[in-house]
């Protein structure tokens, strides 16, 4: 009797610290992106035009580490401040500067990057 209660107390703490291990990077990824995208290059600043359409060519100079721009759906995104913060690595760069439709839309992510993805909205892809 005693090993099946500290096996259900045990799951049960292990339940709330996974569950809150999903908040934390929530809350610091939000904090950190503001910080992050107030220090872009003035290079990676001049170059984002003021008109909220952008050509494949134009976003496909975007393709760094410093300056990540990524295409999903025929809508462009500036994830630059996501970069380091992407939990698969820097598998965010294998498309960037290009379309990630595929690979955003692939089994790996979580349905909660459907509202996330929203934050770094630029524009729309000039077709």
């Amino acid at each position: 009797m005693v090993s099946v209660l500290v096996t259900v107390v045990l799951t049960l703490l292990l339940a709330t610290f996974i569950s809150a291990s999903f908040l934390v990077p929530a809350f610091i990824r939000s904090k950190k992106s503001f910080d992050v995208g107030s220090k872009r290059s003035s290079a990676a600043q001049n170059s984002i035009k003021r008109s909220s359409t952008y050509t494949t060519s134009e976003v496909a100079k975007h393709n760094s580490m410093t300056d990540c721009w990524i295409i999903v759906k025929d809508k462009v995104y500036d994830v630059t401040p996501f970069v380091d913060e992407h939990p698969g690595g820097y598998t965010i760069l294998n498309n960037a500067g290009g379309d990630s439709t595929v690979g955003f839309y692939g089994p790996q992510h979580a349905s909660k990057v459907f509202d996330m993805i929203d934050e770094y909205y630029i524009g729309d892809l000039y077709l």
